[in-house]
């Protein structure tokens, strides 16, 4: 059985346009690398599944796979609202630096808790100088909240969390189990996933870009939010192609509703943390009997090993443990933590799951049983730091008007214009047939 286990080369794929992001690290290759995987795994999908003679030949734009790690959305006429709460950031502590992630209100609640001050961004900095890094984190951690000391790329590797990140496979996958795929007369060259029924529970960056990415080559994604659920500034991005659906799997009515839609799934994407599920009643053994030929995937933020594998996190704040934050301070020569210039382990992981979601498919077609895949960050980021830069390009700007498609996309919000597509197959072009919409604005069922 033959699985993707590692980015691929740059001669498996072609590659135009121009480009890089100013960093430290290899974004851009680690951007082409992962948009071109989806391709490489599409390619002998189709290839498995008849619906070409030869796998065609894949091509990565560049420059627009690069800016796809940024937003893929320029609205006409109106604003995005900001990605960050007024008091998510980096301040200093007593002994360092520390990030606190404040975007959803109950971790916001959690800092502002442990910090005992006002919710203002001043009283937060002032509070925070009191603080050592290490015990601030464990502090907001343990009251569900999320935040990340900053430490050093050595410090990261000799940590009991770090050590155990790098131990483990960029994609890790359990032992196969009999899938049977459910026929898809509608799927075709030009639409190689249309009629694939992706139940997706995602939230806030890497997990919805894999399933947008899937949608892009026809894939039936439903998304199913909490009921009230909003990502403000990042939903425009990543609804892309989907319909957003709402459901409480507290409520029997809804559980009810869920495991129907499970049931009728091809495929499964989750972003809970381990064991989050299983609280719910839903743990892999239930998952199985549910829905016996479905092919799943998920991620976490910090591995699935060590003693941080439940931990809260996001791409922020994996960049500040694991010492990318840090080796860009000393790169760039700044006081402060210096970021990757684009959110690159949330995106890259995006597109490996669904790399890795179609490398299943073509198990399952060619054999009958397909393994789970397990992705994570923090692996990403183990990734990334080992990755040489190679392009000497000119340092990408903002993008121009002719990186966008010429056609108004005409979202929940207002119109706007979407990136071009940076993968192509001979034959099979990227694009997507539903606008970004609004959280909770379809219904929780599969399209007729």
């Amino acid at each position: 059985m033959t699985l993707l286990t590692a980015l691929p080369a740059p001669d498996t794929y072609r590659a135009t346009g121009g480009g890089q992001w100013r960093s430290a690290f290899a974004v851009t290759e680690l951007a082409n690398a992962s948009v071109a995987a989806v391709g490489l795994e599409l390619a002998r999908l189709m290839k498995v599944l008849n619906l070409a003679a030869e796998a065609p030949e894949v091509t990565v734009n560049q420059r627009l796979a690069s800016l796809w790690f940024s937003y893929s959305f320029r609205p006409e006429g109106w604003e995005l609202p900001s990605l960050w709460d007024a008091i998510a950031g980096v301040y200093e502590t007593a002994d360092g630096w520390i990030r606190l992630h404040t975007n959803l209100p109950h971790h916001r609640l959690a800092a502002l808790k442990v910090l005992g001050c006002k919710d203002e961004r001043e009283a937060v900095a002032a509070a925070v100088k009191h603080w050592q890094g290490d015990r601030l984190e464990s502090g907001i951690v343990a009251a569900c909240g999320a935040a990340a000391a900053m430490r050093s790329r050595k410090a990261w590797l000799a940590h009991p969390q770090g050590c155990a990140v790098a131990a483990e496979p960029l994609i890790q996958w359990s032992e196969p189990a009999p899938v049977k795929l459910r026929p898809r007369p509608q799927a075709t060259a030009e639409r190689p996933l249309a009629g694939l029924r992706v139940l997706d529970l995602t939230r806030i960056l890497a997990g919805p870009v894999s399933t947008r990415t899937l949608a892009g080559f026809g894939a039936d994604v439903l998304r199913i939010d909490p009921s009230g659920w909003d990502e403000p500034g990042v939903i425009t991005d990543i609804s892309l192609g989907k319909r957003m659906a709402a459901l409480d799997l507290t409520k029997g009515e809804d559980r009810l509703v869920f495991e129907t839609l499970l049931a009728q799934a091809d495929v499964l994407v989750h972003g809970y943390r381990p064991g989050a599920l299983d609280k719910l009643g839903y743990g892999e053994a239930v998952r199985r009997q549910i829905a016996p030929n479905v092919v799943e995937a998920t991620l976490s933020a910090y591995g699935w090993s060590g003693p941080w594998a439940g931990r809260r996190g996001f791409d922020s704040l994996v960049q500040m443990s694991a010492g990318i934050a840090e080796a860009g301070r000393n790169w760039a020569g700044t006081s402060t933590p210096h970021p990757l210039p684009v959110q690159a382990l949330d995106h890259a992981t995006g597109y490996m799951l669904a790399a890795a979601v179609l490398s299943a498919l073509a198990s399952a077609a060619r054999h009958g049983s397909a393994p789970a895949a397990s992705l994570s960050l923090a692996r990403t980021a183990e990734q990334l730091a080992g990755m040489e830069k190679s392009s000497s390009d000119p340092e990408l700007a903002s993008p121009a008007a002719s990186d966008y498609c010429q056609q108004t996309e005409n979202t929940g919000w207002g119109p706007g214009r979407r990136l071009a597509a940076p993968l192509l197959l001979s034959g099979t072009q990227m694009h997507w047939d539903l606008p970004a919409s609004r959280c909770n604005s379809a219904p929780a069922r599969w399209p007729d």
